[in-house]
């Protein structure tokens, strides 16, 4: 199975610009153990400006706002699932003669053989 590595917006640059200087994709390729499709992407890439740090910048933000979004609406969810609960056990009957607690519940009721 192959490695994948991650790479700095700063490391693609600098190899995009060390090819645009005119260093060959074979020695590059060599020099840094990448591949010469990797450099051809990387190369594409930094000649389109997306290896610039205001875009990578505004990717991240965009994603970062895209994951809050998601995250608000889970816990929206949630939030309505337990007002969903608290209505649907304000709802439940209860026995006049029975005392609860928060704590320990409803209280057991005794069997007929420990009445005996």
């Amino acid at each position: 199975m192959t490695r994948h590595r991650s790479h700095s917006a700063a490391f693609k640059r600098q190899v995009a610009e060390e090819f645009i200087a005119g260093e060959t994709l074979h020695a590059l390729s060599k020099r840094h153990d990448i591949s010469r499709q990797l450099i051809r992407i990387w190369v594409g890439k930094f000649e389109a400006g997306a290896l610039d740090d205001d875009v990578q910048a505004a990717d991240l933000i965009q994603e970062y706002e895209a994951k809050i979004a998601a995250f608000e609406r889970m816990v929206g969810r949630q939030a309505l699932e337990l007002e969903l609960l608290k209505g649907a056990l304000r709802h439940l009957p209860r026995p006049r003669s029975a005392t609860t607690s928060v704590v320990t519940g409803p209280a057991a009721s005794l069997s007929a053989k420990d009445a005996s």
